[in-house]
């Protein structure tokens, strides 16, 4: 059975995590991820389905020797004349291993490019959540967000669309969806147990770094072309490997990166915590993400500092399009107001729609968007960086047809997020950067759009 690819949705059919109320209610929790089904039109004629591919020799490389390698110390299993053979093992293990949280292959799905778009490519990182305590990440292991032994077809639509009329851009590129199996936004590099013995693995890092590698040697090593891009959790993770994706290739291969409602803020929520720090705390240290956050911001801050985007863009050398909602609603859902009620006040209503909320509430929500749109200025400031900063109350809008390009997008400038993106992409334009004005000034922001 197919499943459409929404970057951020979590399982449906399968072990459900909890529900946004009761992950605010644990202080350290897991979830940025979004439950919502397409609502876009009706298309003229449905979605492909791509295969997965699994990562060739992720098994046999990785996890088919952890069990060996890990369990016991080489002088007590092998003699003085296979001792090599321990450190040949030890070192594929500390080398090559990429898996999933649970000890799988990771996979991906390759949509082949055609004519004009034969030698460009696009690689997307699916978003879907964090895990930071062993816990979650053990109950994550169970679903198709920690192993690939859930992982089903998917349909490409949005800005992974292969027909003209939904992705004009971009439709005849070469399109690659990378699953996300680590929970920490591939940057983790380490390993955990949970309470029953069995093996975590937290390797979102080599997952990355493997996967780049066999796209490479698929073609991507020849392209004329590039872009980077992913959805919420997925996004950070663009942010994160931006650089290092530019690295890959020539300097004359134009390569950019498009991060889409990736741009989490470190507020403080209504209660006077920091409970989004809280959270990143979690998956810092639970998952050493060290390797994968800038040296830079290092030298200078803690490590879940670094893991907040305005920091992130700070260091990032790559042109940049930064998409993003001033009201995301997953971040006031579970950031801002992750409980329901608060003296004083009920938010309940007003975060599941924020037409609902009062004039003091959006007064609290137009706060939040202030504090967001200081945190771009750095952005704002960089000449071949991009803005789409729109006033919707939505999460993730490239890999939805509705919010991408339709008839009933969101417009900035009297443009949809697909015409600006591919006018920032392609320099149709000098400079593209557009910030919204205060909710509900926006007409063109339907509650159709997806939300977290």
């Amino acid at each position: 059975m197919a499943i459409e690819l929404l970057s951020p949705l979590l399982p449906q059919r399968r072990r459900r995590f909890p529900d946004a109320a009761a992950a605010a209610a644990a202080p350290l929790l897991l979830l940025l991820a979004v439950v919502t089904t397409s609502c876009s039109p009706v298309a003229a004629r449905s979605p492909e389905l791509v295969e997965l591919s699994l990562l060739a020799g992720a098994r046999e490389k990785g996890a088919g020797i952890l069990s060996a390698t890990v369990a016991v110390s080489p002088p007590s299993l092998f003699s003085r004349q296979c001792a090599w053979r321990s450190w040949l093992l030890t070192d594929l293990y500390h080398v090559v291993v990429a898996v999933c949280l649970d000890g799988s292959p990771p996979g991906y799905h390759l949509q082949r490019g055609s004519g004009s778009g034969a030698h460009n490519w696009l690689v997307y990182l699916q978003g879907g959540g964090w895990c930071n305590t062993t816990e979650s990440c053990s109950e994550r292991s169970m679903t198709e967000f920690g192993s690939s032994k859930y992982m089903e077809a998917v349909e490409f639509t949005g800005i992974l669309s292969n027909r003209h009329q939904e992705n004009p851009d971009f439709h005849n590129w070469n399109i690659v969806v990378i699953r996300y199996c680590d929970g920490a936004s591939f940057a983790g590099d380490t390993e955990g147990e949970d309470l029953d013995g069995t093996k975590l693995f937290f390797r979102g890092l080599r997952i990355w770094e493997a996967v780049i590698d066999e796209l490479m040697a698929k073609g991507m090593d020849t392209a004329e072309q590039a872009l980077l891009t992913g959805c919420s959790a997925g996004s950070l993770a663009a942010l994160l490997h931006c650089d290092n994706f530019r690295q890959r290739f020539p300097q004359d291969v134009p390569v950019k990166c498009l991060s889409d409602a990736g741009f989490f803020i470190d507020e403080k929520d209504l209660s006077g915590k920091r409970s989004l720090r809280s959270l990143i705390s979690g998956i810092v240290h639970l998952q050493n993400v060290r390797e994968a956050l800038p040296k830079g911001c290092l030298a200078n801050k803690n490590p879940t500092e670094c893991f907040f985007p305005a920091e992130l863009i700070k260091s990032i050398n790559t042109p940049t399009f930064i998409l993003n909602s001033d009201y995301d609603s997953w971040q006031i859902r579970n950031a801002l107001a992750p409980n329901g009620s608060y003296p004083g006040q009920a938010w309940s209503s007003c975060k599941a729609d924020i037409r609902n909320c009062s004039s003091t509430q959006l007064d609290v929500l137009h706060g939040f968007k202030k504090k967001l749109v200081s945190e771009l200025k750095v952005a704002e400031d960089k000449r071949d960086w991009g803005l789409f900063i729109d006033s919707c109350f939505t999460h993730c809008q490239t890999p939805f047809r509705i919010s991408w390009i339709s008839r009933i997008s969101p417009r900035l400038g009297n443009k949809t997020i697909a015409e600006a993106v591919g006018d920032w992409y392609f320099c149709r334009r000098k400079e593209v950067k557009y910030i919204d004005c205060k909710y509900p000034c926006n007409p063109t922001c339907s509650s159709r759009l997806p939300t977290a």
